[in-house]
This record gives C-alpha cells, sequence and structure tokens, in this order.
C-alpha cells in the first residue's frame, strides 16, 4: 500500500491540505440539520420541529459517544505513518471495522430501553417525545454503517488522504440532504422521511467508503489472525478508546443538559434552541476541519518523535483557528437574522431565536483552543488528560448554570460559554508539561 510521506517540517500549506477539504467536507455535515430543520420547519409544527430537533440530538450525541473509533482511527494511523510502519495501516482498519459493526449491532438490538431512558431523560412535551420516538426507531438502523463511516473517515484522514476523506463525507451528506427534501417534502412522509434518509446515506457513504478502501489495498497480502488481534495493540487500542469514551460522554452530558433544560422551558424555546445550534455547527466544523490537520500532522510528529514539527503545527493550527472564528462570528452578526427567518417559518421561534444571537456570535472564539487542543492532544494520544480535563470541564459548567439559573434560557446560553472557555483553557495550560514528558529531546 502507498502511503503519503510524514512531512519533517509542518507549514501552512500541509495544514490547509488537510483542513481545507475537512472544512468543506464538514461545511455540509450542519447542512443536514439545516435541511431537516428546514423541511419540518416549512411545514409549520413547531411541535414537529421540536421532535426532530431532539432527536437528531440524540443520535448526535449517541454516534458521538463512539466518537473514539474516528479520533483512535486518525491518532493510530498517522502515528504508524510517522514511525514508518506502513504494514499496520491496514491492521488498524479492520479493527476499527469490528468494533463499529458490535456496538451498532448492540445499539439495534437496545433501541427500546435505550429510547425509553433518553426520552425520559429529556424531558420533551408528550408530542415532541412522540414525534421524536417516530424518527429514533427509524435512523437506528443506521447505527452500524454510521460507526464504520466514522472509521473509514479516519483512516484516511490519518494518512493525510484528504481529498478521499471529502468525498466519502460530501457522498453522504449530499444524499442526506436530497433525500431529505424528496421524502419530506415531495412524498410528504413528514419526520419519518427525514429518518429514512439518514439510513440511505450513510449506506451510500459506507459502501463508497469500502470501495476506496480496497483500491487502496489493492494486490496486499492477507492479514494474519495474530497480527489483526494481536494483544499490545489490542490493549493499547482499548485504553485509548476507553478514556477518549469517558472524556466524550462527559462532553455529550454537558450538550443533553443543555438541550433538556431548554426542552423544559417549552417547546418554542427548544426550536428556537435547535435553530441556533445549527449555527454553532457551522462554526463547530470549521474549527473541527483545523482541529483534523492537528490529528494528523501531530499524529505524524509524534509517531515519528519530531518535536519541532509538533510544536509548529500546533502553533499553526491555533493561529488559524482565531482567523477562522473571527470570520463566522461576523458572519453570524451580520446575516444571522436573515438564516434564522430561513431556517423556521414560526414567527414565535424566529423571536426567541433572535433573542439569543449574540451568545453564538461569541461562541467561535471561545471554542479556538477547545477545538484546536482537542485535535492536538487526540493526535498524541493524550487521552488520559483528555479525560481528566473534559470531566472537569463539565463540573464548571454546572457549576456556572447553577448560579446563573435564574436568568432562565440566557442564563443555561452564558453556562454554554463558559464550557467552551473551560475546556480550551485546561487543555492549553496542561499542553507545555505533556510536550516536555512525550518528546524528550
Amino acid at each position: 500500500m502507498h502511503s503519503p510521506i510524514a512531512p519533517s517540517r509542518v507549514t501552512t500549506a500541509q495544514v490547509f491540505a488537510i483542513a481545507g477539504p475537512a472544512m468543506v467536507a464538514n461545511l455540509t455535515t450542519p447542512l443536514i440539520g439545516i435541511v431537516s430543520t428546514t423541511a419540518i420547519g416549512r411545514l409549520g409544527d413547531a411541535t414537529l420541529l421540536g421532535g426532530v430537533a431532539m432527536a437528531s440530538v440524540l443520535f448526535d450525541c449517541i454516534f458521538w459517544l463512539f466518537g473514539f473509533l474516528r479520533m483512535s482511527t486518525v491518532a493510530f494511523t498517522a502515528q504508524s505513518l510517522g514511525a514508518g510502519e506502513s504494514q499496520e495501516l491496514r491492521p488498524i482498519l479492520l479493527r476499527g471495522l469490528i468494533v463499529a459493526s458490535l456496538v451498532g449491532a448492540a445499539l439495534i438490538a437496545l433501541q427500546i430501553p435505550l429510547a425509553a431512558l433518553l426520552f425520559g431523560a429529556m424531558g420533551g412535551s408528550e408530542g415532541v417525545t412522540r414525534a421524536a420516538k417516530t424518527y429514533f426507531i427509524i435512523r437506528i438502523w443506521s447505527s452500524p454503517l454510521a460507526l464504520a463511516n466514522y472509521v473509514v473517515l479516519g483512516w484516511l484522514i490519518g494518512q493525510a488522504r484528504a481529498t478521499l476523506a471529502l468525498t466519502t463525507q460530501v457522498t453522504i451528506n449530499v444524499i442526506n440532504m436530497a433525500a431529505t427534501v424528496l421524502l419530506v417534502l415531495v412524498f410528504d412522509l413528514g419526520i419519518s422521511g427525514a429518518a429514512v434518509a439518514a439510513v440511505i446515506a450513510e449506506a451510500a457513504g459506507l459502501l463508497l467508503g469500502i470501495l476506496i478502501a480496497q483500491r487502496l489495498c489493492r494486490g496486499q497480502p492477507a492479514i494474519s489472525r495474530a497480527t489483526l488481534f494481536e494483544r499490545t495493540k489490542l490493549m493499547r487500542l482499548l485504553s485509548v478508546n476507553r478514556d477518549i469514551l469517558i472524556r466524550t460522554a462527559a462532553l455529550i452530558a454537558a450538550f443533553l443538559f443543555f438541550t433538556a433544560q431548554g426542552a423544559r422551558a417549552g417547546d418554542v424555546t427548544l426550536a428556537a434552541n435547535s435553530v441556533l445550534n445549527n449555527f454553532l455547527m457551522i462554526s463547530a466544523f470549521f474549527l473541527d476541519g483545523l482541529a483534523n490537520a492537528a490529528q494528523q500532522l501531530c499524529g505524524s510528529a509524534y509517531g515519528a518523535q519530531n518535536r519541532n514539527a509538533f510544536a509548529r503545527a500546533v502553533k499553526l493550527v491555533i493561529i488559524w483557528g482565531f482567523g477562522f472564528a473571527f470570520a463566522v462570528a461576523v458572519c453570524f452578526l451580520l446575516f444571522g437574522p436573515a438564516l434564522i427567518d430561513i431556517m423556521t417559518a414560526s414567527a414565535d421561534v424566529r423571536r426567541v431565536a433572535r433573542d439569543y444571537l449574540p451568545f453564538v456570535v461569541f461562541a467561535p472564539l471561545l471554542g479556538v483552543f477547545a477545538f484546536g487542543y482537542d485535535g492536538i492532544y487526540i493526535g498524541a494520544t493524550w487521552a488520559r488528560d483528555m479525560r481528566n480535563l473534559m470531566l472537569l470541564s463539565l463540573l464548571i459548567f454546572l457549576t456556572a448554570w447553577f448560579a446563573l439559573r435564574s436568568f432562565g434560557n440566557a442564563g443555561l446560553w452564558g453556562a454554554f460559554l463558559v464550557h467552551y472557555a473551560a475546556r480550551g483553557g485546561l487543555q492549553a495550560a496542561r499542553y507545555p508539561a505533556l510536550l516536555r514528558k512525550s518528546f524528550k529531546t
């Protein structure tokens, strides 16, 4: 298998060779939420909009919980590349796909108790919960497909094959958007149509990803069972995945708490927060594009034990992160009200969403360190420190909400921004010590 060579010195061009396609791919991802929100929103029923919002957040969180499948695959692939161990790339892919299949099958098998637990915790109204359950019982069948797509995406990013990663992501997202419009607005399938569209898109994306992987691996000998299940590699995989899982669970807890508090404030507030959440996703995925570059470049430099390349990648990711964050914040400030009007036809939802728009204007600037250092820590597999700092960030978020709860939804948004700042600040403070520890020379 031919693999890109790990760079000995990181440049801005190398950062954007990975971050650019990732940004394009990531930018189409929130468009799924926007299209789904808009398609259901055009029906003029705040209950249905709240239902698809609640169910979409739940799936984002469920799949996000197992985001270690992508994160660890990026890190191990990049580190193997940097260390010159290209023969390890195929086993990394297969191990990830096996875990994705097992986790996805478990989610399908546990869908009934899982739905009861999650919707009971969310506390939405009867109408919103009923609509959300309709979406849930259909889209849950995409679980093995979506998680396998995480693995393929991570494997491609880890090798700095950004164009191929872009191709798979855009394929999934474009098919999802097209199918949603067709099934919801043309065939009038409502919230069920939005869920079916997601399943169709994940299946198409995985098929493409498998074809790409087969082409890249063409002519390679079969992998032995001993190599695939090598104890040392498996134990490291399990250890890193465990810590990333706990870290992600803490992050998800903050987002679920945010959504649940919005649901308890009423259907209109829930729907307005859902609209604004699409703004957060747009800014987050710009920053996540740079985080993808950090994962690959820092992982490759870590595998090669090249401290200079590692530090250079960190510097460039943070600098460009602030540049993009400022641009996105300005766009939200100028065009936010118009985008809100496009995404929902409800006058009440529009009014409430505009009231809280200033919070999402500041979010990108506060998120630069959070996303940038996430990518850096993942690339270096500093998973234990990620876990501990995220748990502390969750505690800070809950403390901030408790202090601000008398301000209602404004207090909730304020606590959310505090969480953004805490995530990045804590990781930035810990970074120098980890750098010294990981690179002895």
